[in-house]
């Protein structure tokens, strides 16, 4: 689609040949993915606040969510069409929402908080409006991937976003066995509810002794940050006292040196454990990501260690 030259818009900043701010006077068409605050109201952008103000349709993930976001910071509706975006009615509303591009109109799209499609709804929106050929354009800010990587003490050069494992212990162990050994240090979300059956996983997966800390409620009034082995973490929030907030979880990356020092018999111990509870393919997958060993090593020494076992108990 071709963008409608000339068609008004009212508020988007532009910077003077010095860099001072001009007076807001133009926003143009386009799908605007605006990042919002992850608790403080005050971490909003000033360019996000001009592309609130100016935009011809506000899109949300919880309208009521935006509309206070709105208020504090004095932003009013004047009668502006106000969507809700979600999971849940996508398919539905994304024809509705790229038409309005399509026809030359500015919008503005915000998840609940934190940059939009960043374990947030919206990636299928960008993706139809650039299929379509319509202008997407990032009005970047807070993200709370970024903020718990800057106070959580843990290596920043490289680091892998997990989003939300699984809910299940099954599938959730079976994610992060695929993940044990990469060499970089791991973020992700959690429900608090699920928070400690997630730390007894990442303990029995990634090993006691791999470095970690838990970020509660980052940028709010009670914001909380603890550090530690990952023993030390799950032995803390294991009691029954139940956990609030929102959670995110930094994992040191896996150590090349712990991967070399690896013992045969620390080995067999975590297959025989393993292998008590689950076939033989499964115990090895996840202790040769435990250990980063290659699977197929790891599959064939287990197979030696189930036929050791069958020979003294007189098993076939």
């Amino acid at each position: 689609m071709e963008a409608k030259a000339g068609s008004k818009r009212g508020g988007s900043a532009t910077l003077g040949k010095e860099g001072d701010a001009v007076t807001p006077t133009t926003l143009t068409q386009g799908l605007y993915i605006v990042a919002t605050p992850i608790g403080n109201a005050r971490d909003i952008t000033l360019r996000a606040m001009d592309v609130l103000t100016a935009a011809d349709v506000l899109v949300a993930e919880d309208t009521r969510v935006t509309a206070k976001l709105l208020a504090i910071h004095g932003i009013e509706r004047r009668g502006r069409p106000f969507l809700a975006y979600h999971d849940r009615n996508g398919a539905h509303m994304r024809p509705k929402i790229l038409a309005r591009v399509a026809a030359g109109e500015a919008l503005a799209y915000c998840s609940d908080a934190g940059t939009p499609l960043i374990a947030d709804p919206g990636y299928r929106l960008v993706a139809e409006a650039q299929e379509m050929g319509l202008p997407v354009m990032a009005v970047p800010g807070t993200s709370a991937v970024t903020a718990a990587l800057a106070v959580a003490g843990l290596p920043t050069d490289r680091f892998l976003f997990l989003g939300f494992l699984p809910a299940k212990s099954g599938p959730r162990r079976t994610a992060l066995a695929e993940i044990a050994s990469v060499r970089a240090t791991l973020v992700l979300f959690e429900s608090p509810r699920r928070l400690p059956a997630t730390l007894v996983d990442l303990c029995d997966v990634l090993g006691v002794d791999r470095q970690a800390a838990v970020l509660r409620e980052l940028t709010k009034r009670y914001e909380e940050i603890r550090r530690g082995s990952l023993e030390t973490l799950a032995a803390d929030f294991a009691g029954d006292e139940p956990i609030k907030g929102e959670i995110a979880l930094v994992i040191a990356p896996a150590s090349r040196d712990a991967v070399r020092e690896a013992d045969p018999g620390a080995l067999d111990a975590a297959l025989t454990r393993r292998m008590a509870e689950q076939s033989v393919k499964d115990a090895a997958r996840l202790v040769s990501a435990e250990f980063g060993l290659p699977r197929k090593q790891v599959y064939e020494r287990a197979l030696r260690l189930r036929d050791q076992r069958r020979e003294k108990t007189g098993d076939s």
